[in-house]
């Protein structure tokens, strides 16, 4: 597996590959129906690739990044205004330039110039996680996932985060993949274990610990 290129860039965006799917070939319009029929038979297509399996690895990646995506807009949706909900929606604005890189094979055409992930954005995480735990005393024990609604679904978004790494773990011991995105999700987890805990505090709901028999 060949190194990250890091003074390199990537190409296409999630919106070109959008238009490239919706287009209409004869007229140039856009077809604004939200389904194509393309992936009728299993298939779909990666960005400046060849069209793969919907059970590909790295659609597979792709899947579980989306709904982490998903995930932290629950918690967005049910989370009061303030700094923790302000934080993950730039999150999820990370997730979309993951994503976007995740869909890029190597043999993907170059068609413009697209900024990969930067290492910045992994020590962003860093420090709110340091910030956290600062503010609450880091757990040294197991604790039961919830809680209150927000911190279980903390909890939630955390578990979803783990098994994206996991996927995209698959992927780079095939293809080669920016290590930004691996150390991001890694940190990524433990932020949102650490938010889970100040979520409780907060909202004065004591954790449990699991109990062995």
């Amino acid at each position: 597996m060949s190194a990250w290129p890091h003074d390199g860039v990537l190409y296409r965006t999630i919106i070109e590959l959008w238009e490239f799917i919706y287009k209409d070939g004869a007229s140039g319009r856009a077809d604004m129906t939200p389904y194509t029929g393309r992936g009728d038979k299993g298939e779909t297509d990666l960005m400046g690739g060849p069209r793969v399996s919907k059970n590909h690895y790295r659609v597979e990646a792709i899947g579980e990044v989306d709904e982490l995506n998903a995930a932290l807009g629950v918690v967005v949706a049910l989370l009061p205004q303030g700094e923790i909900s302000e934080f993950l929606i730039d999150v999820q604005n990370d997730l979309f330039t993951v994503g976007a890189e995740l869909s890029l094979p190597p043999e993907s055409r170059p068609v413009r110039e697209f900024t990969p992930l930067p290492e910045e954005k992994v020590e962003k995480l860093e420090r709110a996680v340091g910030s956290i735990d600062a503010e609450v005393e880091p757990r040294r024990v197991f604790v039961l996932p919830g809680g209150s609604r927000e911190a279980a679904l903390l909890h939630y978004a955390r578990a979803v985060t783990r098994r994206a790494e996991r996927r995209v773990v698959a992927l780079a011991q095939r293809e080669t993949v920016n290590p930004a995105v691996l150390s991001y999700l890694n940190r990524l987890s433990s932020l949102l274990f650490a938010m889970a805990l100040k979520v409780n505090r907060d909202e004065g709901v004591e954790e449990k610990n699991p109990t062995y028999p």
